[in-house]
Formats: structure tokens, C-alpha cells, sequence
């Protein structure tokens, strides 16, 4: 009797472990990272937000609060809240498998809620995904229905010897092209965007709703911004070679003679000329 017993606690405890041992598993597919992106946002329903950042972060990971800070620092000393939820509506993976990204809308508190849309980037470690940096813009309440548009990897490739010395050479061209970038904006303004952004490039801008499509961004741009510079802070590369992003902050001068600066993260993807095309811009108000 007595082992009947212990074998039944035996078997309840490993029941209750089993989530825990999948949680955040990475097969390299876009599914996989949908569903570490959903566990994510569960953990954080039932545990807090402090619980969930500290099991789902990688230990140098980012949150921009507003300004860039390790996650797993940051929620430490952090009440462990539970008022915020969201849902990923646009997800990509990278051909490799080791890193991808998330983006879609969230709510922060109840009676009054407040909305906006985030952005996560996800490396995958040991065979789980693990948060790499996650920030998000204000919006006002969401009136555009958006379909999830999860785009899986369209091949496989990982290299089997690739050093730290050659993934920073492969970084250093992203750098290359954000600085391009930069001179261009300085030498044509705004106009200058329209070679560096994807067709179906989305843009993330405090208090609008994600603005999707170059022919879109463009305009939104010319309305209200007359000069933009960036600084680069970061660059990361996928093994993959087919995206990277980049972070740091940008001065934005307003045709209002208005002047404000952003925390920005751009997510690049390398296109069929070898070019690399923004295809995800966020901006999200710095302290300074």
C-alpha cells in the first residue's frame, strides 16, 4: 500500500513538472516561438511579472523602461504585478532557428486600461527560446482588426563552424548599412527611408496603431518629421544570415520645431540582391 502511494505522488509531481520541462521549447519553426511567446504572457497571468521575466529572460536580456535595462535586474526589484496581457499578431523566424521576433498588441490595467504594441526578440539556447530584448510604443484603443500573419523560415540553414570573430564581421555590415542609412537621412531627409525600407516594412510610433506598408510609412513620416539621426548602440546578426536588428536612439526633429529623442530597434532582413531592408521599426520615447 505504502508503495502504491508513493508511487502515485511520484507520478503526480513529474504531471506537474512536465509543463515546465517544455516550456519555451525551440524547434526552429515560427510555431514555436508563438507558443513561447503565449507561455510567456501566461506565466506572467498567474505568476507576475517578475516570475515570468526571470524564468523566461535570457540573463542579458533587455527591457527598454523606458530606457535600455537587464530584464532580469529591472523585475527583480519590481512588484510581482499581473495587469498586463498581450497577444503576438506578426512573428518570424530566422532560417537558422537561433533567433526570431514577435510583435502585437498589449493592455496594461483594468477599469482604465492603457494599449500599445510591442516588440520581442527571442534567441534560442539549449533548445528553448529565451527573451533577448523587449520593448513597446503607446497607442490609444485599438480600432483595426489584424489577422496573425506567422511567416514560417522558407529553409533551413544553420553553418556548422561560424566564430565570434566572423558573426561580428557579419554585424559589422548591418552596422554599415544603418550608418548609410543615417548620412543618406542628413543629405536628402526624409525621402531617404524609401531605399532602406521593405514593401511591406511596419511601422511601431507612439499613439498610432501599426502603420504596415512603405507606401504608408513614408507619408506618415513626411506629415510630421522634417530631420531624423540615429545612434547605434547594437548590432545583432542571425547565424542564419537572412535577418538581424539593430538598437540605440534617435533624434527626431518635428516640423512643429519640436525636438524628441527614441529608444529605437529596427529588425533587418537580408533581401534576394543582398541588400539588407528594414522590415520592423519601433519607436519608443527615451528618458534623457
Amino acid at each position: 500500500m505504502m508503495n502504491k502511494f508513493l508511487y502515485t505522488i511520484a507520478a503526480a509531481s513529474l504531471t506537474l513538472l512536465a509543463p515546465a520541462a517544455y516550456a519555451q521549447k525551440s524547434d526552429g519553426s515560427t510555431k514555436s516561438l508563438v507558443k513561447a511567446e503565449k507561455e510567456f504572457a501566461e506565466s506572467l497571468a498567474k505568476h507576475g511579472a517578475k516570475t515570468a521575466y526571470t524564468t523566461f529572460a535570457a540573463d542579458d536580456a533587455l527591457v527598454f523602461r523606458p530606457n535600455p535595462v537587464n530584464a532580469k535586474t529591472f523585475y527583480s526589484a519590481q512588484p510581482d504585478s499581473k495587469d498586463i496581457s498581450w497577444s503576438p499578431t506578426y512573428a518570424r523566424v530566422s532560417r537558422s532557428g537561433d533567433w526570431g521576433f514577435t510583435t502585437g498588441p498589449y493592455t496594461v490595467g483594468g477599469e482604465k486600461p492603457a494599449y500599445g504594441q510591442f516588440l520581442s526578440v527571442w534567441k534560442a539556447k539549449n533548445g528553448k527560446w529565451e527573451l533577448a530584448l523587449d520593448l513597446g510604443t503607446t497607442t490609444n484603443k485599438p480600432l483595426n482588426k489584424v489577422s496573425p500573419e506567422f511567416i514560417e523560415p522558407k529553409d533551413s540553414y544553420k553553418p556548422k563552424f561560424l566564430t565570434d570573430k566572423q558573426r561580428a564581421a557579419a554585424a559589422d555590415i548591418i552596422g554599415t548599412t544603418e550608418k548609410t542609412l543615417n548620412t543618406s537621412l542628413k543629405s536628402y531627409g526624409i525621402a531617404a527611408f524609401s531605399g532602406f525600407l521593405n514593401p511591406d516594412a511596419r511601422l511601431l510610433f507612439p499613439g498610432y496603431e501599426p502603420i504596415v506598408g512603405k507606401d504608408k510609412i513614408l507619408p506618415f513620416f513626411n506629415s510630421m518629421i522634417s530631420k531624423v539621426s540615429f545612434k547605434t548602440t547594437k548590432v545583432e546578426k542571425a547565424d542564419g544570415g537572412d535577418f538581424a536588428y539593430t538598437y540605440g536612439v534617435a533624434t527626431v526633429d518635428y516640423k512643429a520645431e519640436l525636438r524628441e529623442s527614441f529608444n529605437y530597434v529596427f529588425i533587418y532582413e537580408r533581401q534576394a540582391d543582398h541588400n539588407w531592408n528594414i522590415i520592423v521599426q519601433v519607436f519608443a520615447p527615451a528618458e534623457r
